[in-house]
């Protein structure tokens, strides 16, 4: 991931560089399939905002910020292991043919290696967590959990078109939000930080954690396949339905949308239903939540977001609102 535009900051390009050098060296594997299985992802490239996360939160206790502890860099290694490993799996539930615009690991490799690599990962992950510390070790342990958690209820809840908006933020808090707000606790942790300042950031990682998936599910609803690069309205398909969407089945157009919903949709029953929540205040309403929750971010940073490394993260909460102005047009 490539430091904000609005706030540059060279040490994060550096340490993500570092970072990326250490997801190749932490999943090598006397079995050349697996290392093959293993690194295919990691290759593919991605944002690495969970890394860059926990190397900015180390930072953000000096004025300036300086270059990456070893150990801060590998936290976040291990974050990001975590996070690739969580893809594996949710390619496998969802039959997920492509991701990061390259084959997905099972559409190549089928889904029993596809599992046991992400399990891989995973206890990459955590051999790397448990080698900086019992903290850091027991935090990320606790933050799998919240993953498969978050997946479950989202699961559970798969077609329901009654499913409350409580749920669906219980969810990505669990889902999504974990893995942020354990980022930016990893590296204020191994970064030295104070207490309250491992809180603090701990607190801007989790909200916002949240307005990124709410983002990400209204641009899953408004963009084009192009500018995701996966398919647009997978949600709609997988019976996952998201903020926008439970807003639009609450709206003038709700019975209609709710007669479409409720089951799997094929291509045409797909883009109806785009159409319906597109042109609906849902929209909008959501982007405003989102909005919400990413001042929450901000403010949770309190004199930290003075810092240079603060103020990059600050930045980076900004520009999410950005992301999603380009496709639908809200600002």
């Amino acid at each position: 991931m490539a430091p904000s535009p609005a706030v540059e900051v060279a040490v994060l390009t550096d340490g993500l560089a570092r970072v990326e050098s250490a997801l190749v060296d932490a999943v090598r594997s006397d079995d050349p399939g697996l290392t093959e299985i293993a690194v295919h992802l990691i290759r593919a490239g991605g944002k690495r905002q969970r890394p860059a996360f926990a190397l900015a939160a180390s930072m953000t206790a000096a004025s300036r910020a300086t270059a990456a502890r070893t150990d801060v860099v590998l936290g976040g290694t291990a974050c990001e292991l975590v996070h690739i490993g969580s893809l594996y799996h949710d390619d496998v539930m969802d039959e997920a043919e492509t991701r990061r615009t390259v084959a997905s690991v099972n559409a190549l490799w089928g889904n029993h290696r596809a599992i046991l690599a992400g399990d891989f990962l995973l206890a990459k992950a955590s051999e790397i967590a448990a080698g900086i510390s019992m903290e850091v070790a027991q935090l990320l342990a606790a933050t799998i959990g919240r993953l498969c958690a978050g997946q479950l209820s989202e699961a559970r809840d798969a077609y329901d078109v009654d499913r409350t908006e409580a749920r669906y933020l219980r969810s990505i808090a669990d889902k999504t939000a974990a893995m942020f707000s354990t980022s930016c606790r990893i590296g204020a942790l191994v970064g030295g930080l104070d207490r309250a300042d491992v809180d603090a950031l701990t607190a801007f990682g989790e909200s916002y954690g949240i307005a990124f998936q709410i983002i990400d599910d209204v641009l899953d609803v408004v963009a084009t396949d192009e500018e995701l690069g996966k398919p647009a309205g997978h949600d709609l398909i997988e019976g996952t339905y998201t903020l926008p969407v439970l807003r639009a089945l609450a709206g003038p157009d709700g019975d209609s949308l709710r007669g479409m919903l409720g089951a799997p949709l094929d291509d045409a029953g797909r883009l109806a239903a785009r159409e319906v929540v597109r042109a609906d205040p849902a929209v909008a309403s959501a982007i405003a939540t989102a909005a919400e929750h990413a001042e929450q971010a901000v403010d949770a940073l309190g004199p930290l977001a003075s810092t240079e490394a603060g103020a990059w993260l600050t930045s980076t909460a900004h520009a999410l609102l950005h992301r999603v102005s380009h496709a639908t047009g809200v600002q």
